[in-house]
């Protein structure tokens, strides 16, 4: 009985370590100027730098209420997943690597941002999913040591215009318009990141909803694979993929996209004329 007491208050002890390791990071703007902050409840603790580039506190702290936060990371590149669960697949067989695609980093907007469909995009569809954020150089990484690389993740919603990802050459139209690329609000530390709840809601109704256990390719295998070719560099982002069947959006619509101890990115819809 004591060793069975002596376990438990044991796995309790780590438990609670692993907690005090989780760090909420944002960045965000007050008037004219621009930070990088750590969440302290509900106060942020303005940092010199980037997190993933060592930045250190400034002794300023601010309400949250009482600035505007803004995307979390601002990537020299933005590096996408497809089909990266089996319910977004459906009938089709898994890939022997990951599918991958570019984004473009003009086209992140901040959580609260609009996004903006232009005029002629008339099949756009969300697509909310986990994040990777690169915290140091990234180059040949093999998958053991990956997750060494990765600083933290967020949330986002890789918006896809369906119609344009049949016509077109390349997805270059249909996954990197402007604004089709909503992050954040915080990036987190020190969380599971391979077994979270990701959920998605279309005006309030969950739309999405699967863990990022069931990812075909997990964040080191990722992260390894676009290191052969591709050398990440600290504060790149990679959307991991979606779960599920996907549905339109249109003007007037708002996206939410919640990912498990990290938080919710919610956004506009509007269609420009």
């Amino acid at each position: 009985m004591k060793r069975v007491v002596l376990g438990v208050a044991l796995l309790a002890s780590l438990s609670s370590v692993a907690w005090a390791q989780k760090q909420e990071y944002v960045r965000y703007r007050v008037g004219t100027t621009v930070s990088y902050g750590r969440l302290d409840g509900e106060t942020i603790v303005q940092l010199r730098g980037a997190p993933w580039m060592g930045g250190t506190p400034t002794g300023v702290k601010v309400p949250r209420s009482k600035v505007t936060l803004l995307a979390p990371a601002t990537p020299s590149k933005v590096i996408a997943v497809g089909l990266n669960y089996q319910t977004h697949l459906g009938e089709r067989s898994a890939a022997a690597y990951p599918g991958l695609f570019a984004k473009l980093p003009t086209s992140i907007i901040a959580h609260g941002d609009t996004v903006v469909l232009p005029p002629d995009a008339n099949n756009v569809h969300y697509e909310g999913e986990m994040v990777i954020v690169i915290g140091k150089r990234a180059q040949h990484v093999s998958k053991e040591r990956a997750k060494d690389y990765v600083f933290g993740v967020t949330t986002g919603n890789d918006v896809s215009e369906r119609d344009w990802q049949k016509s077109d050459l390349q997805w270059f139209r249909a996954k990197a318009a402007d604004t089709f690329g909503p992050l954040g609000p915080v990036i987190v530390t020190g969380v599971n990141y391979n077994d979270l709840l990701l959920e998605t809601r279309l005006n309030g109704k969950v739309v999405q909803s699967q863990r990022t256990s069931d990812l075909i390719f997990n964040v080191a295998e990722i992260v390894s694979y676009i290191s052969r070719y591709v050398t990440l560099e600290p504060g790149d982002v990679i959307y991991s993929g979606t779960p599920g069947t996907t549905q339109q959006m249109k003007a007037g619509d708002v996206v939410e996209v919640r990912l498990e101890q990290v938080g919710t990115l919610s956004n506009p819809v509007v269609q420009r004329h």
